[in-house]
């Protein structure tokens, strides 16, 4: 695991635990998804409902509820209006919460209505070019980019506003383009984004890391970057990051949870606890490699903090973006 997610992990469990008196978790517990079945809330509640009973945190299986509207605004709402002190719940919570949030999409509720318990895996964003692309590296995307702009359409599998939009944006901005210019055309999810680029509809593609690592390997496209803040082993070992190339950004989609505001620091830090005790169990260690996800853990005030930092840095880039 990531030794400095490793260090903020146990820095924030140490002092959640400090905040309150550690008790055991609630005897039922239940993890909401703010989506249909099937989806990245699901794979979060998943993730944390068999590890847990897995490793044997939890006595009885976690049951996962789904709350479908909003992309999650619908279940943040009523986590704040009506289980606020509820010690047996947590929401599954992702970067694009903290987009949305950014955004005004939660109604008048910010990201200081909850509380943020922690992330315990993540996806990053990735930067793909065709099989066929003349590109070998980001700074020679970025300055043929720069030169000309209109002809690099750039493709996303989400709208106008979305993550993939964002990190288009990034790129943009990356090579000293204003976003607000920039030629994006919003696809129906990452299988599009890659025939659009074998198809030569678009230039550059803005994804997942979990989802292109396989057509980057079986040759169909060609990662440039990958969007993580150090670089990945395995598969996307010898993929630089963007930083590695000199662009000072990247994106983290993390996984976490959240639960009401008025639980007690108490119970609180019993989900800490727990998690923090769960992310060194192989049961967890298979269970995020089955969810396609990477290891990225931080817990409790480190979390809370890496949440709020992000709405701020999205208010910053939307505005600039000219959302």
């Amino acid at each position: 695991m990531n030794a400095t997610f490793t260090k903020f992990a146990l820095a924030g469990l140490v002092s959640a635990l400090l905040a309150g008196g550690a008790v055991a978790l609630p005897q039922k517990t239940e993890c909401l998804a703010g989506a249909k079945p099937g989806g990245g809330f699901d794979v979060t509640c998943r993730l944390a409902a068999n590890s847990l009973l897995a490793a044997k945190l939890i006595e009885q299986p976690m049951v996962v509820t789904y709350m479908e509207g909003g992309v999650g605004a619908i279940a943040y709402n009523h986590v704040v209006g009506k289980r606020a002190a509820d010690p047996s719940l947590i929401v599954a919570a992702s970067t694009g919460s903290a987009l949305l949030l950014a955004q005004g999409k939660f109604g008048s509720h910010d990201e200081n209505a909850v509380r943020w318990i922690g992330a315990l895996g993540a996806d990053y964003g990735v930067i793909v070019v065709s099989a066929d692309s003349p590109y070998k590296t980001l700074k020679e995307l970025s300055d043929a980019y720069g030169a000309n702009p209109a002809s690099f359409p750039i493709g996303g599998g989400g709208a106008v506003g979305s993550q993939d939009w964002m990190k288009a944006a990034l790129i943009a901005k990356g090579a000293g383009q204003d976003p607000k210019k920039m030629r994006y055309v919003a696809l129906e999810g990452g299988g599009a984004v890659l025939t659009s680029l074998e198809g030569g509809h678009i230039k550059i593609g803005a994804g997942d890391a979990s989802e292109m690592v396989k057509h980057h390997l079986a040759g169909k496209v060609r990662i440039l970057a990958v969007m993580s803040p150090e670089r990945l082993t395995g598969d996307l070992a010898n993929i630089p990051t963007t930083r590695e190339q000199g662009y000072d950004f990247d994106w983290v989609i993390w996984r976490g949870y959240y639960t009401g505001a008025k639980v007690s620091d108490a119970d609180y830090a019993a989900w800490t606890d727990a998690f923090g005790k769960l992310v060194q169990t192989p049961e967890f260690k298979a269970e995020l490699a089955a969810r396609g996800l990477f290891p990225y853990t931080l817990i409790g005030p480190a979390f809370d903090a890496k949440v709020k930092s992000d709405v701020l840095r999205f208010k910053t880039l939307a505005k600039e973006a000219g959302l």
